[in-house]
């Protein structure tokens, strides 16, 4: 099946990237250097797979207008980050204790930029992409957010609540994302700045997981709702507001474009169970 084929051609890049990274324990310069590499890699290996299995070419991660949509992306991600800080410390929730660590930012954006692109080639690359051919654009939405926030489950100090934010404020505003550009460079520089100011520069947890100091270290405290807690920024209220007011704004740019694809349809949906079988 197409669908396995391209999932199993990114998750073999993602686990082996993982893997390499993990093991030289946020050595600045290798952590870069791997991170960098697991993303280009995981990039050419979806768009060979995608061209030996449906015969195209890859136009959600065609070169043409990457690097602005990438950049439209980063920006979007890092103002919606930036928003949520801002609102959690003048809650009380977060303050600066000083500088962190030039290196680990370096180290935390190679980390993150593996992270970022893998996840987004699995998520919405495969599975929202073949879940919305067969059945429409709101089933594969809910379906791939749902699995996006399982999949961060297992992460250290994780818990029902923040598997529940992270698929509604991550996983519905990724695909929501893709859905109204038709290019995966847009969520995955949404997805890449949102981690990389969430570790990097504001020197949070990053979906719970522990990580070298970004450029300034920042301490999360008081309650989980309002400061997110051991897991992390994502799992605040204030996240969860901006990541459905994004949703909801990619949402209505989809459809104004004509991009939201009818749930149940006939014709197309036949066409494409067959496509799926073979």
């Amino acid at each position: 099946m197409r669908l396995l084929a391209q999932l199993v051609a990114v998750a073999v890049v993602a686990i082996a990237g993982s893997g390499a990274v993990g093991a030289v324990q946020w050595n600045v310069p290798l952590t870069l250097v791997l991170g960098v590499a697991t993303a280009v890699l995981a990039l050419v290996a979806y768009a060979w797979v995608v061209r030996r299995t449906e015969r195209r070419e890859p136009a959600e991660v065609g070169r043409n207008g990457a690097l602005a949509a990438f950049g439209r992306g980063a920006l979007f991600g890092f103002a919606m980050f930036a928003a949520v800080i801002a609102a959690i410390a003048l809650s009380g929730g977060y303050r600066v204790d000083g500088w962190g660590s030039v290196g680990g930012a370096i180290a935390l954006a190679g980390f993150t930029a593996a992270a970022a692109v893998t996840e987004e080639l699995m998520f919405r690359g495969v599975l929202f992409r073949f879940v919305e051919e067969r059945i429409g654009t709101w089933p594969a939405l809910v379906l791939t957010a749902l699995l996006f926030g399982m999949a961060h489950m297992f992460n250290p100090h994780a818990s029902l609540w923040s598997t529940l934010a992270i698929a509604v404020e991550a996983g519905g505003m990724l695909g929501a994302a893709y859905a109204a550009t038709r290019t995966l460079w847009v969520p995955i520089g949404l997805h890449f700045a949102w981690n990389f100011a969430e570790g990097g520069i504001f020197g949070t947890g990053v979906s719970g997981q522990g990580a070298p100091d970004g450029l300034l270290h920042g301490v999360l405290s008081g309650p989980t709702a309002i400061s997110g807690g051991e897991f992390g920024p994502e799992a605040s209220l204030f996240a969860l507001v901006a990541g459905l007011v994004m949703t909801g704004a990619f949402l209505v740019l989809a459809r104004r474009r004509g991009h939201l694809v009818p749930f149940r349809r006939r014709a197309a949906g036949v066409a494409a169970t067959a496509t799926l079988s073979r």
